[in-house]
């Protein structure tokens, strides 16, 4: 199984690249921004599969993914994973 997570982007670079960040983490992805149907922006939030960015949400649709995907993984693992 695959899973998309968001991500804000925090730096664009040429050839339709950015440097995105999960939640609080400290670990950036570098993530293609090709596939959006309009440019992004420093700042957007974008949902990132594969290294590709599929779309953009607002910012409270991306925190209450990323508190979805923490509870679940506090429930599986019996604790939070570094970073979300």
């Amino acid at each position: 199984m695959c899973l998309a997570i968001p991500a804000r982007i925090v730096e664009l670079k040429g050839e339709g690249m950015a440097r995105a960040r999960v939640g609080e983490s400290q670990t950036y992805l570098e993530t293609s921004v090709m596939l959006l149907p309009e440019p992004a922006q420093v700042g957007d939030y974008v949902i990132v599969h594969a290294g590709f960015a599929l779309h953009k949400l607002n910012k409270e649709e991306a925190e209450e993914t990323l508190r979805l995907l923490r509870e679940m993984a506090e429930t599986l693992e019996g604790g939070q994973p570094a970073g979300f």
